[in-house]
């Protein structure tokens, strides 16, 4: 489907009140994007809230069937059964829909982009563009360089994933937790299984009759389609942690031909979107720390691995709400646009 090119855009943000719609807002603004008109939606709940863009108060409309007539392009973060009922709705309007959901990730119509991975696949949409899930992007982006040198074998990834990733619930449930704690009272437990506060958790999203997560099993299959390679192992184990902001993953991979630590250390500081952070001496290496805030990943501990011949260990860090979300989402309408 065409784009039609503009001066400036008609922009809708469905889910604008959540963690990532309030991301969206702080990119759009930090990148310039050529905004016309901006419309903010949300349900019925959020309808009538007042939200400040540039300057200027919008208020929250809720979204319907009907909000996106004149719109170009439409963020959605509101969810995958939101994302369902209202996206189609959208692009039948006219709008190109970037969906941050899973809602259509795994439809064989709909491209699935990373910008600094498969950016041509962002031309192939009708109406549509899934953004993939915040864990795939972070791993994708290390691990493209890496492929365009040599084909990869097999992935192995453990993820580190904070509070953020469940919403700005998930991260005000851990500061509680964390106030609570200091004054000696009950932690309160919603939006995790048990206590994340001192904790590690390895249940991230639903259990699959497989024994891996929801979660993991989308960092399989989201992998295979942007990277465009059935044949690509992917095995993951995704693991909350009691971190704010920005995942972390150790990921191994196994390729055709040797890479050296120097060769892979080159290849990663040439690609777009990896700052490398790699000095165990000096005991510099990528952490939540660093990257939140971010919208570079940051990749380090780069070795070779010595379970395997023709195999590479690193650790990865990226901001999860901006790089694996929102970020990207706005990176394909800055494609769509460019």
């Amino acid at each position: 489907m065409s784009f039609q090119k503009k001066d400036k855009y008609n922009v809708a943000i469905a889910g604008a009140t959540g963690a990532v719609g309030e991301t969206f807002l702080n990119i759009l603004s930090e990148r310039k994007f050529p905004i016309d008109n901006l419309k903010l939606l949300a349900s019925s709940r959020s309808a009538g809230k007042k939200i400040m863009y540039e300057g200027r108060e919008y208020e929250v409309e809720e979204m319907t069937h009907d909000s996106f007539n004149d719109v170009d392009i439409a963020l959605f973060s509101a969810g995958g059964d939101r994302s369902k009922e209202f996206a189609p709705s959208a692009a039948k309007a006219g709008a190109v829909v970037i969906d941050n959901s899973s809602a259509f990730r795994m439809d064989k119509d709909v491209p699935l982009v990373v910008p600094e991975v498969n950016p041509d696949d962002a031309f192939k949409h009708n109406g549509i563009i899934a953004n993939p899930n915040c864990t795939t992007i972070i791993m994708v982006v290390a691990l493209k360089p890496i492929y365009d040198y040599s084909k990869i074998k097999r992935v192995v990834v453990s993820s580190y994933q904070s509070a953020s990733g469940a919403g700005a619930q998930g991260m005000y449930e851990l500061e509680e937790q964390a106030k609570a704690w200091a004054k000696g009272e009950k932690l309160n437990v919603e939006n995790f299984q048990y206590q994340l506060l001192f904790n590690v958790i390895p249940h991230v999203d639903k259990f699959m009759e497989n024994g891996y997560t929801k979660e993991e099993m989308k960092m399989y299959n989201e992998t295979k389609k942007i990277m465009g390679d059935e044949h690509l192992e992917v095995s993951a184990t995704c693991v909350r942690v009691p971190v704010l902001t920005a995942h972390s993953e150790a990921i191994f991979v196994e390729t055709e031909d040797k890479i050296t630590v120097d060769k892979a250390k080159d290849l990663f500081a040439g690609a777009k979107g990896l700052q490398v952070l790699d000095n165990p001496m000096k005991n510099e290496y990528p952490m939540p720390l660093y990257a939140a805030g971010k919208d570079d990943c940051y990749v380090g501990r780069i070795r070779e691995d010595i379970s395997t011949e023709n195999a590479l260990s690193f650790w990865v860090c990226g901001d999860q709400l901006r790089k694996g979300a929102a970020l990207n989402a706005v990176q394909i309408a800055e494609l769509l646009i460019s």
